[in-house]
């Protein structure tokens, strides 16, 4: 069974010391960032993750939904809220595996508790994300990376001689 993580935008952007410089600059980078964090969260752990956009306050916007570097970017339509969009995908994501939500709203979590979904503080979702980095930094600058390459495993002599073939001296 996957994991699932539905993010609450706005609600971690707001939450995050990091995004408060872009958050005054304006909230498109801010977005941006978040997905790209949220995006590399997910080729490390491997959990299927969505994050929901409020744009309920935005006149004739329809529900649009983008698949941003394998992170589902959600922007609700007109009239509806984050929250409600988040409790209609923990209701459809149960049953498929364990759901998170990352949100700070109290309101929020004990509905989706009620649905079956875990959630996560601003907090934790930050100590996960540094965590899945740190452990991918460090699976990366391990030195038996190369181990499997074919150059590794074949006989010094057969190297030797492909190697003089390849710099045509053989």
């Amino acid at each position: 069974m996957k994991d699932y993580l539905v993010v609450d935008g706005y609600n971690i952007i707001y939450a995050w010391p990091e995004f408060k410089k872009l958050r005054d600059s304006g909230l498109e980078h801010a977005r941006s960032r978040l997905v790209a964090i949220l995006a590399n969260y997910a080729a490390l752990t491997g959990h299927k993750v969505t994050v929901v956009f409020d744009a309920h306050q935005v006149k004739g916007l329809a529900e649009r939904v983008a698949l941003v570097d394998g992170v589902d970017v959600i922007y609700t339509r007109q009239g509806e809220t984050a929250d409600s969009l988040i409790e209609r995908l923990v209701g459809d994501l149960s049953g498929r595996g364990m759901v998170y939500v990352a949100t700070s709203d109290w309101a929020e979590q004990t509905i989706i508790f009620g649905r079956g979904a875990f959630r996560i503080t601003p907090g934790e979702l930050n100590d996960q994300v540094a965590s899945a980095r740190k452990a991918g930094e460090a699976l990366c600058s391990q030195d038996v990376l190369t181990d499997g390459y074919l150059e590794n495993r074949i006989l010094e002599k057969v190297r030797a001689k492909l190697e003089r073939w390849r710099r045509g001296k053989g």
